[in-house]
């Protein structure tokens, strides 16, 4: 991957890898998934391009399975991750949800959410109070958490999306992928987005989530009533990721 720099010299999130270059290249049945290994991923992650919207949502849904069940981190998932986040500016991701008018865009953004949100600080913190040196020993997390530099560069375009269920997907992702000390410089920028989502949002978790990032940046909070939240279950689509699941 090239880590490219600006003509002022200021370094940038390096360069995603061409969806194509992303399936091709990868050891599929080399990488471990919640059962087995990944062969069967290609056909899966291809499915996400058709112009069938069903067979997208229930791609999605099945990725959720295999890469992410129980919100767990696979070897496969971070190449699943940079898949979907490199196709959000192709043509499939403008098709309509079925019986709804949200582009699968929204959909494809939510899923990294949901994938960022298992690989976040407060999920590394919750574990390490079980398993202390949790992060220091697992290899996959720390590898995965280093791509979020990587993936927030293909989230980013989306931040102010003209359609609303994809610039909030957006800034949730965003949000969450700035948690990289090298993406820090985008915080204050960030912020005012995540005030947007406070002010405008009716999704709980996601409030949460801006909420959170505002405290931990260090900007004012506006004094809301605290969420009601369960230690396990506060997470984006914490309750199953039911945005994924085909509405059919």
């Amino acid at each position: 991957m090239n880590h490219s720099r600006s003509n002022a010299g200021a370094p940038r999130e390096p360069d995603l890898p061409p969806y194509q270059v992303v399936l091709a290249e990868t050891d599929w049945g080399s990488l471990e998934t919640a059962f087995g290994n990944g062969d069967d991923l290609p056909k899966v992650l291809r499915r996400l391009l058709e112009p069938d919207p069903k067979a997208q949502v229930t791609a999605l849904s099945e990725l959720g399975e295999m890469v992410n069940h129980q919100s767990s981190i696979y070897e496969s998932t971070a190449p699943v991750a940079m898949y979907v986040a490199g196709i959000l500016t192709h043509p499939a991701a403008t098709t309509p949800r079925p019986y709804r008018n949200v582009p699968i865009r929204a959909a494809l953004l939510n899923w990294l959410v949901s994938t960022a949100y298992d690989a976040s600080d407060e999920i590394v913190r919750r574990m390490e109070q079980w398993f202390p040196g949790f992060l220091t020993h697992d290899s996959t997390m720390a590898s995965f958490r280093e791509l979020r530099p990587i993936l927030y560069r293909a989230v980013s375009p989306f931040l102010q999306d003209g359609h609303e269920d994809v610039r909030e997907a957006a800034v949730i992702a965003a949000l969450i992928l700035a948690e990289h000390p090298a993406l820090a410089e985008h915080r204050d920028h960030l912020a005012t987005h995540a005030r947007r989502i406070l002010d405008t949002s009716s999704d709980d978790p996601n409030r949460r989530v801006a909420r959170n990032a505002l405290e931990a940046w260090g900007h004012d909070v506006p004094n809301l009533e605290r969420f009601q939240e369960k230690p396990w279950d506060c997470g984006p689509h914490s309750d199953g990721r039911g945005d994924l699941e085909p509405p059919f």
